[in-house]
């Protein structure tokens, strides 16, 4: 991404967030996600043509993701781009308790439902995908765990971390389709806590763009009151995956550093 298109993406950010109505959208959405349009009507004091035109000044800046669930149009928050803002621009010259002084991002993590999450990269869909399959690149971004499998349907993947003598998650490939489209089984094993959550579902999916690409994450099948963990990174996840991609560097915020000192495994 230019500096000038990365300019013209905050200034909608900011845009979209200028509106006390399009505040109070992402408000209700923040208190239960995956709503339809009438849902969101029903809620708000306002016709339906005003919802659906700040619901599109929102997608429109990508605070705002759609998916069809059978004959309904659901609408999620999603998060990424108010990330993006802070790790490209506040992250510059806030020290790292920065984050913490509006409580957003914890706000977003603690909400115990289904999480879409949607950014836009520029580079190719195969890129894309050797970048999400490739354990050295997917350690670069995904806070020093790499993920090996042989990428097959119906195989095996473990998260492996120079810091963790046992991996950190595992799953099941459960749809491989390059360079379109990754399902797999979720199991976090990090931690005694989050093992007792059981298994979760998460869905990657690659859409080309221009000359760039749509990253779809969905992370799904979360039971009610979910520990934070299994889903609060993914922010993060996909903002290091996008400047790794569009700059060759690495993320430099006090997260993104967590594991920079980590042992690298022997080639």
């Amino acid at each position: 991404m230019t500096k000038e298109s990365h300019i013209v993406a905050v200034e909608a950010v900011f845009r979209a967030l200028a509106a006390p109505s399009r505040r109070r959208l992402l408000d209700e959405l923040f208190k239960q996600d995956g709503q339809t349009l009438g849902a969101l009507e029903r809620r708000l004091p306002m016709t339906r043509f005003g919802v659906m035109k700040h619901l599109r000044v929102l997608e429109n800046a990508g605070l705002v993701v759609t998916k069809k669930r059978g004959r309904e149009k659901l609408h999620f928050l999603n998060p990424v781009p108010i990330r993006l803002v802070h790790d490209r621009w506040v992250s510059k010259y806030a020290a790292p308790w920065a984050a913490r002084l509006t409580g957003l991002k914890h706000r977003l993590e603690e909400r115990p439902m289904e999480k879409v999450f949607e950014i836009y990269i520029k580079t190719t869909p195969e890129r894309l995908w050797q970048a999400i399959t490739d354990p050295e690149l997917r350690r670069k971004y995904n806070f020093g765990v790499g993920v090996e499998s042989d990428w097959t349907p119906g195989s095996p993947y473990r998260g492996i971390s120079p810091l963790a003598p046992t991996p950190i998650c595992e799953g099941e490939n459960l749809e491989v389709d390059p360079p379109r489209r990754l399902v797999q089984s979720f199991r976090a094993l990090w931690s005694d806590d989050v093992k007792s959550e059981g298994t979760s579902r998460v869905t990657w999916e690659i859409e080309p763009v221009g000359d760039s690409c749509r990253l779809t994450v969905t992370h799904d099948q979360l039971r009610d009151g979910a520990n934070a963990e299994l889903y609060g990174g993914w922010m993060m996840v996909l903002s290091g995956l996008k400047t790794l991609l569009e700059t060759g560097r690495l993320l430099t915020t006090p997260g993104s550093l967590r594991y920079s000192n980590a042992p690298q495994p022997a080639a």
